[in-house]
């Protein structure tokens, strides 16, 4: 299968092109950029020619599938373009910003047949995976509250300087809190369901007032169990290494469970324990993107598809809740 990249403004994006090019079913034939002197920055790395616009991109019959990188604020736009190209689609997070364009995103991949995905790293995670795995057997009972911290480091003068105009970003928790909405449905067993209490504000970027890079939430997932997570941007620059950094706490009627993402061992006491119990992770099952193309071959849109829109979605309903307060 083809891909090819088009938006190149987030260094996301370069995992996943990497992961392209490394995967023995794709082959990477061409990259896009609107901005030139994205581009030619985009050239030290991406060693493949490049699309004098995204029309001709989507015009390539032998491009299968568009991976999107651009500012979030034109990934709803982009992405429907594809689909509308027939292309099946894969995006860093967000997919989009708004609930009006992932309303229409769904649509056109359902009446299409059109494979969308996400880069959900958390889901290639060996940690969470075990905990998966720990939660199905029923040794902790049923889960009924879950805490989770993913303070990011704000960066401010090295992150793209579009994180911060207006209409680009499109909200801290879209941002970073869809990895957390879709982990809890496949480690809790429940989807995110209702948002309770909800507050975003600047504590850390106050070059720029109007982004609001702080962001906590207390919300119920289907089954009605609580969630509270934190997914401010305000860690410092070590903020990937610390053990807060994608922590979750897991209570459940007859025990608890304690993990953090990009670790190696999973903490467990059940009912019968007196003490913490350690579990090492073993080698993970790679989710994220071979969930995607196994759609992109079957020529479905089936359950990955489903699964990042309905991610997408808790997301963007969490924000709208956040934007609407006063």
């Amino acid at each position: 299968m083809n891909i090819a990249f088009a938006g190149l403004r987030h260094d996301h994006i370069y995992s996943l092109y990497n992961e392209a090019k490394a995967h023995p079913d794709l082959t990477v034939v061409g990259a896009w950029e609107e901005q030139p002197v994205f581009a030619e920055e985009a050239k030290s790395t991406i060693s493949e020619p490049f699309y004098d616009s995204y029309e001709a991109l989507l015009a390539d019959p032998t491009v299968d599938i568009v991976a999107i990188g651009d500012y979030y604020g034109i990934r709803g736009q982009r992405v429907l373009q594809a689909l509308r190209a027939g292309k099946a689609v894969i995006t860093d997070k967000p997919l989009c910003t708004s609930l009006e364009e992932l309303d229409e995103i769904e649509k056109l991949s359902r009446e299409k047949s059109i494979p969308v995905g996400i880069q959900l790293e958390l889901r290639d995670d060996p940690v969470l995976q075990l905990a998966e795995k720990i939660v199905a057997s029923g040794e902790l009972g049923e889960i009924r509250s879950v805490t989770f911290t993913a303070q990011h480091p704000l960066n401010y003068g090295v992150r793209p300087g579009w994180y911060f105009e207006e209409g680009k970003h499109g909200g801290t928790f879209n941002d970073i809190a869809i990895h957390a909405m879709d982990a809890l449905t496949w480690i809790a067993g429940s989807a995110y369901d209702k948002t309770l209490f909800a507050r975003q504000w600047n504590d850390y970027a106050t070059e720029v007032p109007q982004f609001k890079d702080s962001a906590q939430f207390n919300g119920l997932l289907a089954n009605g169990a609580a969630v509270m997570g934190d997914v401010s941007y305000a860690g410092p620059k070590a903020a990937f290494g610390l053990p807060s950094y994608w922590r979750f706490t897991f209570w459940g009627t007859k025990g608890w469970l304690e993990c953090k993402a990009g670790g190696s061992t999973v903490a467990v006491a059940s009912a019968a324990d007196d003490k913490p119990r350690t579990l090492e992770a073993e080698q993970p099952v790679k989710r994220a993107l071979d969930g995607f193309l196994r759609e992109v071959r079957a020529g479905v849109s089936a359950d990955n598809t489903a699964g990042c829109i309905a991610a997408s979605r808790a997301a963007l309903k969490l924000q709208r809740y956040a934007d609407e307060q006063r």
